[in-house]
């Protein structure tokens, strides 16, 4: 088993991504703005890329619904490349308005693994349907994934993790804190598709620790994966212009009848929307190992090894890690802790052999 190198000086890069919570859950409903038709496509925490084929496969239901051909998305990141990606497959006319191109969205910033009901929602807030049609999205999404798996460039991957502990694992769900609710849990609704983390024996541990569980999941080398999904939708006849919105009035200049609002936390600045919630999430990113085919958790630090970097995040105690907290300038004082956290692990490794 290759050890992580994590090493200060290895580090190449700090970046904060704020995740775009909704206690109700994603918001997918249709309004008018003018004489245009929005639908809205956004509000999906930290499961914006695990569940975005299947959100796009509902939005693009919905802005076909009237018969138009010709549709605008807004924004650039995962959803938004994601659905006007779908909307291109069914035949429509799109052209993506975004200020930014997908590499400098938030999306782009984001962990990379496959986490379908990471801050979704909370509990006790969602509508009576939601379960269901958080499984659909999540189905969906996950089968689509699997015509990315063994694509050059490992677009999308299977990986080993481990969870590593020094004593009893304890659930992240245990302690919202920090005036967090109680985030909703579904992934019991899906254990047929997600691998469940199963304990290493003791003679097969090769950690210093006396609890580690073991399971596989399925990851996204961002920077490859968008690559493929860019080239895709400009080739199959996508539009892309560099624009800014600063208020929904704005949108009626477009010449598109039909415009699907995916502009994550950015909703809450365009749309006024107060439901989006910012829950930050930061990472450093070492210099990549390619020989490395595991990520691991230890002691609230998760470290997941992409093809364009080895990540590296501070995840706290809970999901509510960084829940209210709108700062995007990154804390190097956070960044060294993390890699030092891991840094120790593997001193003691060396050590015991």
């Amino acid at each position: 088993m290759p050890a992580i190198r994590a090493e200060l000086d290895r580090i190449t890069r700090v970046t904060v991504c704020l995740r775009p919570f909704r206690k109700a859950g994603p918001r997918l409903d249709v309004e008018a703005v003018g004489d245009k038709t929005v639908v809205h496509n956004y509000g999906h925490g930290g499961s914006g890329w695990s569940l975005s084929w299947g959100s796009a496969e509902i939005a693009v239901r919905k802005a076909l619904a009237g018969g138009a051909r010709d549709v605008a998305v807004i924004g650039c990141g995962a959803l938004g490349l994601t659905t006007a990606t779908v909307l291109r497959r069914a035949g429509a006319n799109v052209t993506i308005y975004a200020a930014d191109r997908l590499a400098d969205t938030r999306s782009s910033r984001a962990t990379g693994t496959w986490s379908p009901d990471s801050r979704i929602a909370a509990e006790g807030e969602v509508a009576a349907g939601f379960p269901e049609l958080w499984e659909g999205m999540c189905r969906t999404s996950f089968r689509t994934f699997q015509d990315y798996v063994g694509l050059a460039g490992a677009p999308v991957e299977w990986s080993d993790r481990y969870s590593l502990s020094d004593g009893p694992p304890a659930s992240r769900h245990d302690d919202s804190g920090g005036g967090a609710p109680r985030f909703v849990e579904y992934a019991d609704r899906v254990r047929d598709i997600m691998p469940r983390q199963t304990p290493v024996a003791a003679a097969d541990n090769p950690f210093p620790v006396a609890n580690v569980r073991r399971g596989a999941a399925l990851q996204f080398n961002v920077t490859e994966y968008a690559h493929v999904l860019m080239t895709d939708f400009l080739l199959a006849g996508g539009r892309i212009e560099v624009r800014k919105f600063n208020t929904p009035g704005e949108l009626t200049a477009l010449k598109e009848p039909v415009i699907v609002n995916c502009t994550g936390y950015g909703a809450r600045a365009l749309w006024k929307d107060e439901s989006v919630i910012p829950v930050r999430g930061q990472i450093a990113w070492l210099i990549p190992q390619p020989e490395l085919r595991y990520g691991l958790y230890y002691k609230h630090v998760s470290v997941l090894p992409r093809r364009d970097g080895i990540v590296f995040q501070q995840v706290g105690a809970s999901d509510a890690y960084g829940y209210g907290d709108d700062r995007e300038v990154p804390d190097l004082e956070e960044a060294r802790t993390a890699v030092m956290t891991i840094a120790e692990l593997y001193d003691r490794m060396a050590r015991a052999t």
